[in-house]
């Protein structure tokens, strides 16, 4: 592992399966974040090598499903494919005397996943490639790792057929308007994988511009550490320079993006709405960290409150009665205090059940843009927690989602 681009950038793996092992009883397979993809690794446990064993021309994502003797089931997905079932065995090659293990990779077809003309016909039309944008700014003391390149993931239902190797292939006599989706977390990654919600807003028409600011998952310890302390700044100015790369690109036109995001997504997308109000049109906010102030006192992770504000030392000035210090803290990092200068519609979506961000933020929000003559709609699901991901709820929430931007964008 490295700060270099390029380089491991580490284990990024949310679980292991329980028995994950080769047949040589010391290497274990698992899925791991690797930059803005999810990757197959065989991790040899006595020697401390790490291999890459899926397919490094490939820019899907790969999920490791079972493991027995040196068969390996998984499935892999991108965000113009649904899910594929693969079968992978290892073969050995030597070269130059250094023995290589190559792995082939075999589709298994299964009928009963197979799709409709209808939905075929759709995701024909997306194509994705992932940019990578150099970091701007130097305002903060950054290490190695933090000065490297960050990713986003472009998603377009229009391609160029010139070539599908040149980032500038794309489509350029019309721009499908653009929404900008920031994950949560902050310490998680949006990922090169399938997703329902993304071929639903890719078959409005919608273009979709899927960002890892630094202190996302799968780009080094270093990127991911340069984030706590500096939320708010550090997040909001690699939003704006990757805006400002695809609208050089022509890809994105000025006057029609639009920003969508959970969690410390909604954080960072009321942030940019507020700081820099006239570079979106709309916006749309799921169980969004408004106030941090208000969080603190309410949240099952008060704790998140202070790394976020404080950086590492967070943890050691952490406190369950917050000073007059610490709730000026909060205030001067979260996206309330920019409130004044925000004039874009905003969509809420609210779960009622949430302790992680407790609804009491994403009101207090809306009723601050109410009394300024902001245009707000609030839905409120009472049901649901954090995540907002029953079935139901989470159909109704992309759909007011891709409705509420069809309003402003052209």
């Amino acid at each position: 592992m490295c700060p270099r681009e390029g380089c491991f950038p580490g284990l990024y793996c949310t679980n292991v399966l329980s028995h994950p092992w080769l047949s040589d009883g010391c290497t274990l397979v698992l899925s791991s974040i690797w930059g803005s993809m999810q990757v197959l690794l065989a991790v040899n446990v006595v020697s401390g090598k790490v291999s890459r064993i899926s397919p490094e021309n490939s820019n899907s994502s790969w999920s490791v499903l079972a493991v027995h003797d040196n068969i390996v089931l998984a499935v892999s997905s991108s965000p113009a494919n649904p899910p594929k079932l693969k079968y992978g065995c290892p073969s050995r090659i030597d070269t130059d005397n250094d023995e290589k293990t190559r792995w082939r990779w075999l589709d298994m077809p299964i009928p009963f996943m197979d799709y409709s003309e209808k939905v075929k016909a759709s995701l024909s039309s997306i194509e994705f490639n992932i940019l990578k944008i150099p970091v701007k700014d130097q305002e903060f003391l950054l290490t190695e790792g933090a000065k490297q390149p960050f990713e986003v993931i472009f998603v377009s239902s229009r391609f160029s057929s010139e070539s599908e190797s040149n980032e500038n292939a794309f489509w350029e006599d019309a721009c499908n308007p653009l929404i900008v989706v920031l994950h949560g977390g902050p310490h998680s990654t949006s990922l090169t994988s399938f997703s329902r919600t993304q071929a639903f807003l890719s078959s409005m028409g919608y273009n979709l511009l899927y960002v890892n600011y630094r202190g996302s998952l799968g780009f080094g310890e270093e990127a991911l550490q340069s984030l706590p302390g500096n939320v708010g700044r550090q997040d909001v100015a690699d939003v704006l320079n990757a805006v400002d790369l695809v609208i050089h690109k022509g890809l994105a036109l000025p006057t029609n993006i639009v920003v969508l995001g959970g969690s410390h997504g909604g954080f960072l997308s009321t942030h940019l709405i507020g700081q820099a109000p006239d570079r979106f049109v709309a916006a749309a906010v799921r169980n969004p960290v408004c106030n941090l102030s208000l969080m603190v006192g309410t949240t099952d992770i008060p704790d998140w409150c202070y790394v976020e504000a404080y950086g590492k030392n967070g943890k050691n000035v952490y406190t369950e009665a917050p000073s007059i210090e610490d709730i000026t803290m909060f205030y001067q990092c979260s996206p309330i205090r920019h409130i004044s200068k925000v004039k874009v519609p905003v969509l809420l979506l609210l779960g009622v059940q949430d302790l992680r961000v407790p609804v009491s933020n994403g009101l207090q929000y809306a009723r601050a843009l109410r009394e300024k003559g902001v245009e707000v709609k609030v839905i409120v699901f009472p049901n649901d927690v954090h995540s907002i991901d029953r079935p139901q709820s989470d159909f109704e929430s992309f759909l007011n989602i891709g409705l509420w931007f069809k309003r402003f964008l052209k």
